[in-house]
């Protein structure tokens, strides 16, 4: 059990040293994967920055996803066909939830970045980090999105996750560093002590500290 995200993202950290000294860029995903982050930067001497994505939510089903968008420039918009068919998501519906999801995205990156652009991946090896993965839909969509932004080399850094969507996973990253598998899998937060929910105040934080790490 790791005691909180510090934790886990100090330990990720040292699984990750070996990649220390290269030109590297640590992405999280916000908001639980920012604290991790922070500590992954650190050791490894890299930026942190956030990767800022949004489910789009089905018609009378939010809690499904029928695709996502991820902050950039342009934004990308990336859709499940065959999801967006069985739930009868109308273009109309999916304009509507990509504008409301992009006005989140808008909130967020003026809150963690003070209007900052998202940064430059393009040739770059990007460490993309989260406190956690459980379903993998998030993240699988992240890395699609690294994918067309043209990283060099895309690697997952994950305290914990599922062996079956890790494999998943793999199948979609250069390379994946995940410290712990347990089977069979509940919830992430049971994998923690401290598993507090993650403010938008401690995101500005930590993206703060990082930079003056690295000032």
């Amino acid at each position: 059990m790791f005691a909180d995200r510090t934790d886990a993202g100090r330990q990720l950290g040292a699984a990750l040293s070996g990649h220390k000294g290269q030109p590297l860029l640590v992405l999280a995903l916000p908001r639980g994967g920012v604290p991790v982050g922070l500590e992954v930067a650190r050791v490894l001497d890299a930026p942190l920055d956030v990767m800022l994505v949004r489910k789009l939510r089905a018609p009378a089903h939010p809690e499904l996803a029928i695709g996502a968008i991820v902050d950039g420039a342009p934004p990308q918009l990336l859709l499940d066909d065959h999801l967006v068919a069985a739930t009868g998501a109308t273009p109309d519906h999916i304009a509507a939830e990509k504008a409301r999801q992009l006005r989140e995205i808008e909130r967020r990156r003026q809150a963690y970045r003070g209007g900052r652009p998202a940064p430059d991946t393009w040739g770059r090896t990007v460490i993309v980090v989260v406190d956690g993965i459980a379903t993998g839909g998030t993240m699988r969509i992240a890395l699609k999105a690294l994918a067309r932004s043209g990283a060099a080399r895309v690697i997952v850094a994950v305290p914990i996750a599922p062996p079956d969507v890790l494999e998943k996973i793999r199948a979609e990253a250069d390379e994946v560093v995940c410290l712990r598998t347990p089977e069979p899998f509940q919830a992430v937060g049971l994998h923690y002590r401290d598993f507090e929910q993650t403010s938008d105040e401690e995101v500005v934080r930590a993206l703060a500290e990082a930079d003056r790490n690295r000032g």
